[in-house]
C-alpha cells in the first residue's frame, strides 16, 4: 500500500545576500533533512550562499537577477520569462514559500496566483518602517498578501497587524531562529574588572534608535568610564544619532560584515545593544544567544517576545535614553554579567532550532487545501 504523497515545496528567494538569504537556506537546510518533504528551490545566480544552496542536492532553479541599477533596469526586461519559468516550476510543487520579500517578488506573485500555485509568503515586516517609503512599501505588500494562500509571522506583532490588514487569510506562526544556525560558541572572555564591551550591528536605520544609544551610552560612560561601544554596519551614522561617533569610548565601523565574520564579532562582545525605536522582531537577538552573548533592548514590538528575562536578555523599562542606560548599567555588576550570559549559553541551543520553525511551518502548510 502506497504511504501518503510528499508536500512538495518550492522555497523561492532571489536575493543576494543578507538576512534574507541567510534565512532561506536555514529553512532550505532544515525541509531538506526532513521526510515527507520534497524540496526544491529558486534562487538568484547572484546569490552568495548560491554554492551552500547547490550541496542540498535538491532541484534547483537557478535565476540570472542582477548585482547593481545597471542590472536591475536590464533585468526587468527578462522579468516576463523569468515569471513564466517560475510559474511552470511552481506547477509541480503543492506550495511556493518566499522566504523574503525580493524587488521582483510583488511583480512576480500575482502571476505565481493566476497558475493556481498556493503562494506563502514569509513576511519579516508587516508595516513600514519609519523611513521607510509607505506609498510603495504598502503596495508591494498588498500585491503579495492579494497573491497569497497564507502568510507566515514570524512574531505576534507581525501576525497581529496581518490579522488586521488581511482579515481572511490564513496564518502561520513561526519563530525566528539564528540565521546562520551555528552552534553556540561560548561568550567571549571576560575583560578587565570595570569594562564592559557593548556591540550594536546591523543597519544603520533611523528606526533603529542610534540617537537613543548614543545619549544613553554617553550617560553611562560618564559613571563607567571603561564602557565601551562598537557599531558596526551599513548606513549613514551621522544622519541617525549626530555626534555618535565622536562620543569617548565608541568605535564606528560603516561597513557591511560578510556572514563567516559575524560570529567572530559577536563573541568579542560582552553584550549586545538593540535601541530600537520599533520593531517586527531581530535576526540579530536569536543570533547573540546562540553565540551566548546576552542581549539588551528596548520594550518594543518583536524585540519585546524575542528578548525574555532569565534566557540572556535585558529589557529596558522604557524607551528612552535613562532606561536603556540604566539597563545597560545593570551588567557592570561582573556576577550580573556572568549570569546573563549562562541564561544566554543555555538559551542558544534553542534559538538555533530550525528543525522546531520548519515543523511549525509545515504543520501551517499541512492545513491549506492542497
Amino acid at each position: 500500500m502506497l504511504g501518503p504523497r510528499p508536500m512538495r515545496i518550492l522555497l523561492w528567494y532571489w536575493g543576494r545576500r543578507g538576512g534574507g538569504a541567510q534565512f532561506t537556506l536555514g529553512l532550505a537546510q532544515a525541509l531538506a533533512a526532513r521526510p515527507g518533504v520534497q524540496l526544491s528551490l529558486s534562487v538568484s545566480a547572484q546569490g552568495e550562499l548560491l554554492d551552500r544552496f547547490r550541496v542540498l542536492s535538491v532541484p534547483i532553479h537557478i535565476v540570472d537577477t542582477y548585482r547593481d541599477l545597471t542590472g536591475f533596469a536590464t533585468g526587468l526586461l527578462r522579468l516576463p520569462a523569468l515569471t513564466q519559468q517560475l510559474a511552470s516550476v511552481a506547477r509541480q510543487a503543492d506550495v511556493v514559500v518566499s522566504g523574503m520579500t525580493h524587488t521582483w517578488t510583488p511583480l512576480v506573485a500575482p502571476s505565481l496566483a493566476r497558475s493556481g500555485a498556493a503562494f506563502v509568503p514569509v513576511v519579516h515586516d508587516a508595516t513600514p518602517h519609519p523611513g521607510d517609503f509607505a506609498w510603495g512599501w504598502n503596495w508591494r505588500l498588498g500585491r503579495e498578501l492579494r497573491a497569497a494562500r497564507a502568510a507566515v509571522a514570524l512574531s505576534d506583532q507581525v501576525a497581529a497587524a496581518l490579522a488586521a490588514r488581511a482579515p481572511a487569510l490564513p496564518l502561520i506562526r513561526m519563530r525566528l531562529p539564528a540565521l546562520l544556525g551555528a552552534a553556540p560558541a561560548g561568550p567571549a572572555p571576560a575583560g578587565r574588572k570595570g569594562e564592559l564591551r557593548l556591540l550594536f550591528f546591523g543597519r544603520l536605520r533611523t528606526y533603529k534608535g542610534l540617537d537613543l544609544l548614543r545619549d544613553a551610552f554617553r550617560l553611562l560612560h560618564q559613571a563607567h568610564p571603561g564602557a565601551s561601544l562598537r557599531v558596526v554596519g551599513e548606513g549613514d551614522a551621522e544622519a541617525c544619532a549626530p555626534g555618535l561617533a565622536a562620543l569617548p569610548g565608541v568605535r564606528l565601523e560603516r561597513r557591511w560584515v560578510a556572514e563567516d565574520e559575524i560570529p567572530t564579532l559577536l563573541a568579542a562582545a560582552d553584550a549586545v545593544v538593540l535601541p530600537y525605536r520599533e520593531a517586527s522582531q531581530s535576526g540579530v537577538v536569536p543570533q547573540a544567544l546562540a553565540m551566548g552573548v546576552p542581549v539588551v533592548a528596548t520594550p518594543v514590538g518583536g524585540l519585546a517576545e524575542q528578548v525574555r528575562p532569565g534566557a540572556g536578555g535585558v529589557l529596558a523599562e522604557a524607551v528612552s535614553a535613562p532606561a536603556l542606560a540604566e539597563a545597560l548599567a545593570g551588567l557592570m555588576d561582573p556576577l550580573r554579567l556572568a549570569s546573563l550570559r549562562l541564561e544566554a549559553m543555555r538559551a542558544g541551543a534553542a534559538e538555533s532550532d530550525w528543525d522546531e520553525a520548519a515543523t511549525a511551518l509545515l504543520a501551517g502548510l499541512a492545513r491549506l487545501p492542497r
